[in-house]
């Protein structure tokens, strides 16, 4: 698979990510160790996983099939910290608790250091320039190798990125930003992804496949053991299945028709040659599900699918998105 550095550093990345969203809760060990295999087998090296994946659980689980199944030299393991159990405060970016954080993924994936810590989302109650230290402290300390963010919107994303870099060699470079990408969802085209391309941040598109939407699966009915028949991600699926998503749906399916290709390749193919993008991130049921997504490498659309599909789901850009000479 082929390898692309993570945004404007040294750190070179495979250029479709392993996600481990639902390990621990609905991908159990054995599925769990078949995904991590073929992963390998296929050239991936960069996995992702959070502290809040399955209550920590995803994490304990990857630790647990490193060195067993794949050598952890081989793996770039990006975690996330700040998201908590709580109602009345859905992020903590305190020093405080992103330390004891990392910590903890440290402990539970049974290795020194991650090679990515991310800043899971914003946190309006603390100040930035706090969590950003969090971020310093991680790396100098060598429990982190690069840091970046998730979740961040166009300016927060720009402030943490421009304050890393004021001054070079004291503070973390901000590296990476995940955020959800895809032709069902382009709202980080309007600044986020601007600003990551300006300030050097390499964009890690999650749900690049529209939560499953973008597979066609869901054109006619919903499959009984899909994530859109399950009580807990009913809700997010739900969006995505409107008219306009499946006029969107529909265009791809016939790109992929004439490509002699699946949908799940020409709509992952799409995002992952994306200006600014480093890996999208592929989250699966099981082993089966990933090779089909790992197929994706062969691919490359023509320039005339990729505006085709491009026009089809063309977000709306208006004042102060767009040049507003032209308005």
């Amino acid at each position: 698979m082929e390898q692309r550095h993570l945004g404007r550093t040294g750190l070179r990345v495979s250029r479709i990510g392993l996600g481990t969203l639902t390990w621990g809760r609905d991908t159990d060990e054995h599925d769990a160790a078949d995904q991590l295999k073929a992963f390998w087998d296929a050239g991936g090296t960069l996995v992702d996983t959070a502290d809040v994946y399955g209550g920590g659980d995803a994490e304990y689980l990857l630790g647990q099939l490193v060195e067993r199944l794949v050598p952890r030299r081989d793996l770039v393991i990006a975690t996330k910290a700040g998201s908590v159990p709580d109602p009345d405060r859905r992020f903590d970016g305190s020093r405080g608790h992103l330390l004891s954080a990392l910590d903890a993924s440290l402990e539970r994936l049974g290795t020194d250091y991650v090679d990515l810590w991310q800043v899971h989302a914003f946190d309006p109650g603390t100040p930035l320039e706090e969590t950003l230290q969090a971020l310093d402290i991680a790396v100098s300390s060598g429990r982190a190798r690069y840091a970046g963010v998730s979740n961040f919107c166009g300016w927060q994303l720009a402030k943490a990125a421009t304050w890393q870099l004021a001054s070079p060699g004291v503070r973390t470079r901000i590296a990476s930003t995940q955020m959800e990408y895809s032709l069902l969802q382009r709202g980080v085209e309007r600044e986020v992804l601007p600003a990551a391309v300006d300030l050097g941040v390499g964009l890690l598109p999650s749900s690049p496949l529209g939560r499953g939407v973008l597979t066609g699966k869901y054109r006619h009915a919903t499959p009984a053991d899909s994530r859109g028949a399950s009580d807990q991600l009913a809700p997010f699926v739900e969006p995505y299945l409107d008219e306009a998503a499946s006029r969107i749906v529909d265009a791809v399916v016939t790109a992929a028709d004439g490509l002699a290709a699946t949908a799940l390749q020409v709509a992952l193919a799409w995002v992952r040659d994306r200006p600014g993008v480093v890996a999208p991130i592929i989250g699966a049921r099981n082993a089966q599900q990933l090779t089909a997504a790992l197929s994706v490498e062969a691919l490359t659309l023509p320039d005339e699918i990729c505006r085709a599909l491009d026009d089809v789901s063309a977000p709306i850009h208006r004042y102060p998105d767009q040049d507003w000479s032209t308005l």
